[in-house]
């Protein structure tokens, strides 16, 4: 047996020298079209796809137990698109050199990706090669939807086979072997049976793969599901409520089998990492890799804003080596949160929360949405107001409250008849979607645009620098994370999520329903677009690195304060505005005040200062 290999160039060679048949296997992550229609594809990229990871490592698992026997090999073959070209008449070639045996799978495909996916797929299906298509769009609309949506079927007239679930548990030997047979399935349905992690085959990349990104990083969930409600999630619906996870050995096995090839940065994907059941065990392999083994590794993950109160979750996550963290703020208006049935986000523990990231030296970023029915443009600008004078985030990102095909928004937005924007390209967290209760869009919009440029104002940049070197945290770091947020908005108009180093455009690769522009129109505005944006980046990156040289030769920097920084008190319930400025914001700080009450009444004595802790 051949070892799996990666890449299209590899993979080819590979088919043109078999001893044996050979069986393609081509996997696809597709990204989705900018404003003017044209694939967002970078030099470099941000993080690679969990979903081909995981998919790329369960093919490899495929090819080694000979699960289309044993006189045919499975190659394996994966590709980004966020950071690699797809070459639809190169796919051609590679299967027909394989006498025809293979088949495409688009995996991982969120809804924005969708109609990126079906034309990847069309030319494909002209040419006879079968095609499934995975990921949260086809899962989501299968688990909510009374009725598939028009692009659902699309895909179903064009042959094209949909896979609803999860690829673990010999579910992929199946697909395979239809597909070799010529028999694929209109659609494999396994969204009501979720396989154990425990044991399973890992997510894993070669390194040729994972070089595309920035920093050399890759990817990996310790668990998936996730116990909370929230209105706006698809994740509840697609991968269910119940943490399964992975062991603490499976977990320190994807870590050295990535430090072999160079690898040492690494996104934990759980969508909540905190909820993970397995988090403690995961964590103390973690430090013992770390603290005994002197393995240097770093870690992003994402959890929610009452991690704080789990005893020793963030102590221990910043011995694991937890560097970054996303934190779902959300929203400062208890009555958005609860209407969202994000009830777990509570604005009296923000700032103790954050605090405690802080007392680490991590780096945190929060996302917050815009678009809940009480958001008007004043209430949004009121509340970034509040937020960069009372909260210690580093990094805000803003999305607009989008409701994505699989979550309850959606279904309830689909069942009353309420008008959506019919381009699934759109839903990408970074357009308005449907219509709001009281903005127009272009006020929501307006909203949007202006919480970003009143958060990342070159004056609350260097409030956040500084409060980086008053509690210890890495300001080079910091500083790259907001040039890479505020540039990604504003110089390339995409949200720093999809965002990358060097914007690739290729004039052929354009939506279909588009016109393709003459060579002399595109490439100098292309090369235009390339140098004005690349001196905007430079004079950031100068004018944030001057400032953290100054920081950094303060002899008083360790010194500064402010009130984002200083210690969480009960009588802060009075002072702060963030407890003032909405009725029911008004409404959770009387039930903190309450609780505090009826704890000092227990204790007999009065409440000591709310410590920003994780204890």
């Amino acid at each position: 047996m051949r070892a799996a290999i990666s890449g299209f160039g590899r993979a080819a060679r590979a088919a043109r020298e078999p001893r044996r048949a050979t069986f393609q296997l081509i996997l696809i992550k597709p990204s989705h079209y900018d404003d003017e229609g044209y694939v967002i594809q970078w030099l470099r990229s941000v993080v690679p796809s969990n979903s081909l990871g995981a998919l790329y490592g369960l093919g490899q698992d495929c090819a080694r137990r000979n699960v289309l026997g044993p006189d045919i090999d499975i190659v394996v073959s994966a590709a980004d698109e966020t950071n690699s070209r797809v070459r639809i008449d190169r796919i051609r070639r590679q299967i027909r050199r394989s006498g025809g045996r293979g088949m495409v799978g688009l995996v991982g495909v969120q809804t924005n990706q969708f109609p990126r996916a079906l034309d990847i797929a069309r030319p494909l299906r002209a040419a006879g090669i079968p095609v499934c298509i995975g990921g949260f769009h086809v899962s989501g609309c299968l688990a909510m939807l009374p009725q598939r949506p028009p692009e659902i079927e699309e895909a179903l007239a064009l042959g094209i086979s949909l896979f609803a679930g999860e690829g673990e548990g010999g579910r992929l030997d199946e697909v395979l072997r239809d597909a070799c047979a010529g028999g694929l399935k209109p659609i494999y349905d396994h969204l009501k049976d979720m396989p154990d992690l425990a044991g399973a085959v890992a997510p894993f990349l070669l390194r040729q793969r994972i070089k595309r990104t920035i920093g050399l990083s890759t990817s990996f969930d310790a668990g998936r599901g996730c116990p909370f409600e929230c209105s706006f999630c698809t994740i509840i619906n697609v991968q269910g409520r119940k943490s399964r996870h992975r062991s603490p050995d499976d977990v320190a096995d994807i870590i050295r089998t990535n430090l072999a090839q160079g690898i040492k940065q690494f996104f934990i994907t759980d969508d909540n990492f905190a909820r993970n059941r397995a988090w403690e065990p995961i964590f103390d392999r973690l430090i013992e890799l770390r603290e005994r083994e002197g393995l240097a590794v770093g870690l992003t993950i994402q959890v929610d804003t009452l991690c704080h109160k789990i005893p020793r979750f963030i102590e221990k996550a910043g011995r694991a080596g937890i560097k970054r963290v996303f934190i779902g703020l959300e929203n400062i208006n208890p009555e958005s949160l609860a209407g969202a049935k994000k009830r777990q986000n509570r604005i009296t523990e923000y700032r103790a929360m954050l605090q405690a990231w802080k007392a680490i030296g991590a780096t945190t970023y929060a996302g917050y949405i815009i678009g809940f029915p009480a958001d008007s443009v004043a209430s949004v600008m009121r509340d970034i107001a509040i937020i960069k004078r009372e909260l210690p985030v580093d990094v805000l990102e803003f999305f607009y409250l989008t409701p994505l095909p699989g979550s309850a928004d959606h279904k309830a937005l689909w069942s009353a008849g309420v008008p959506m924007d019919s381009d699934m390209n759109r839903y990408d967290l970074n357009h308005v979607t449907t219509a709001h209760p009281q903005m127009s869009r272009p006020a929501w919009e307006q909203a949007y645009r202006q919480a970003w440029q009143a958060f990342f104002s070159p004056e609350h940049m260097e409030t956040v620098l500084r409060r980086a070197a008053a509690r210890g945290g890495n300001l080079g770091r910091t500083a790259l994370m907001m040039v890479w947020f505020y540039g990604s908005i504003t110089f390339e108009n995409v949200h720093p999520l999809e965002g990358g180093y060097f914007r690739l455009k290729f004039r052929r690769d354009r939506r279909p329903t588009l016109p393709r522009e003459s060579a002399w129109t595109f490439y100098p505005r292309y090369g235009t677009e390339v140098a004005v944006k690349h001196v905007r980046f430079a004079l950031l990156i100068a004018r944030l690195w001057r400032l953290r040289r100054r920081i950094k030769a303060d002899p008083t920097r360790k010194d500064y304060l402010d009130q984002a920084l200083s210690p969480v008190h009960a009588d802060d319930l009075d002072q702060l505005e963030i407890f003032a400025a909405s009725h029911a914001a008004r409404d959770a700080a009387d039930r903190k005040r309450r609780a505090v009450a009826r704890q000092q009444a227990v204790a007999g004595r009065p409440s000591p200062p709310v410590r920003a802790a994780a204890e």
